[in-house]
C-alpha cells in the first residue's frame, strides 16, 4: 500500500513556517507583507477559495486585502483597481482570482499585475525566469507538488518524472521545476501516442489534466510517486463526490506514495501563495 501524503498537515507546516518568517520581517521593517485578493462576481468555487486564502493569510500574520467587485463590471474599472495595487506600497502580492467573467481579458489582467506582485507566477516576465533557471515568483500549485515530492522522496536528481498535462498554470511550470531538480522530465497530453506506456516509465507521475479517475493503476510503475492535481466533481448514488485525476482506489496499492483528492495539493497550493508573498515582500523591501 502506498504512503499517503497528507497535504493539510504539510501545509500546516509551510503555514506556520511563513508565520515565523512574516513575525522577523515585520520586527526587521517594521511593517506586514500584504496580500491582496481580487474576486468578481459571485462564483461559489472562487468565493470558498478566496476565503480559505484569506483565512491563511491571517495564519501566517499577512496583511489580507480583499476587493471585491460585481460580475458586472467593466474591464476599465477592473483594470483600476489592479494598477491602483501596483502602486500602493502596502500591497506586495496580488491575485486576482480566476476565472474571470467571460467579457473580461483575463490574459490582459495577468500581464496587468506587476512581476513583482505576481503571486500566482503567471506573468510572462515570472513565467520567462522560470523556464531560464532564474529566480522567481513561481506558480503555487506545482511549488507546492515539489515541496510533497522533495518531501516524500528527498533528492530527486535523476528520477524519471512524467507530468499528464500541458496547462500554463501546472504542467509546463511544474516540467521547468523538476528539470531544475535533475530529473529526466516528459510531458504527455490529448495528442501523446501511447500515453500508458510512457506514463508507466515514471519514478514520479503529476496528473494535471482535468479527467476524472483517467489514470489506472496498469499505468502506474510499481513504487511510482503519484500527485494528483486533479480536482473534478462527480455524481456517485445521487451524490455530489470530488476525485482526482487519478483512480486513487485502483491505484493505491501499485505506488509508493500518493495523493489523496480532497486533501492533497489543494491546501499545498494556499500555503504556497502565502510562501510567494512573503517572498514577494521581501524581494521588494532589499531593492
Amino acid at each position: 500500500m502506498a504512503t499517503i501524503i497528507d497535504g493539510k498537515a504539510l501545509a500546516a507546516l509551510v503555514v506556520e513556517e511563513v508565520a515565523k518568517d512574516v513575525a522577523s520581517f515585520e520586527k526587521q521593517y517594521n511593517i506586514k507583507p500584504g496580500l491582496a485578493v481580487v474576486l468578481v462576481g459571485e462564483d461559489p468555487a472562487s468565493q470558498v477559495y478566496v476565503r480559505n486564502k484569506v483565512l491563511r493569510a491571517n495564519e501566517s500574520g499577512l496583511n489580507s486585502i480583499e476587493r471585491k467587485l460585481p460580475a458586472d463590471v467593466d474591464q476599465a474599472t477592473l483594470n483600476k483597481v489592479v494598477d491602483e495595487l501596483n502602486q500602493d506600497p502596502a500591497v506586495h502580492g496580488i491575485l486576482v482570482q480566476l476565472p474571470l467573467p467571460e467579457h473580461l481579458d483575463e490574459e490582459y489582467i495577468i500581464n496587468a499585475i506587476a512581476p513583482e506582485k505576481d503571486v500566482d507566477g503567471f506573468h510572462p516576465v515570472n513565467v520567462g525566469r522560470l523556464n531560464s533557471g532564474q529566480e522567481t515568483l513561481t506558480p503555487c500549485t506545482p511549488l507546492g507538488c515539489l515541496i510533497m515530492l522533495q518531501r516524500e522522496l528527498g533528492d530527486l536528481t535523476g528520477k524519471n518524472a512524467v507530468i499528464i498535462g500541458r496547462s500554463n498554470i501546472v504542467g509546463k511550470p511544474m516540467a521547468a521545476l523538476l528539470l531544475q531538480q535533475s530529473c529526466t522530465v516528459t510531458i504527455v497530453h490529448s495528442r501523446t501516442r501511447d500515453i500508458e506506456e510512457i506514463v508507466k516509465q515514471a519514478d514520479i507521475v503529476v496528473a494535471a489534466v482535468g479527467r476524472s479517475e483517467m489514470v489506472k493503476s496498469h499505468w502506474i510503475k510499481p513504487g511510482a510517486a503519484v500527485i494528483d492535481v486533479g480536482i473534478n466533481a462527480i455524481e456517485v448514488d445521487g451524490k455530489r463526490k470530488l476525485v482526482g485525476d487519478v483512480d486513487f482506489a485502483d491505484v493505491e496499492p501499485v505506488a509508493g506514495a500518493i495523493t489523496p483528492v480532497p486533501g492533497g495539493v489543494g491546501p499545498m497550493t494556499i500555503a504556497c501563495l502565502m510562501k510567494n508573498t512573503l517572498t514577494a515582500a521581501t524581494q521588494q523591501l532589499r531593492k
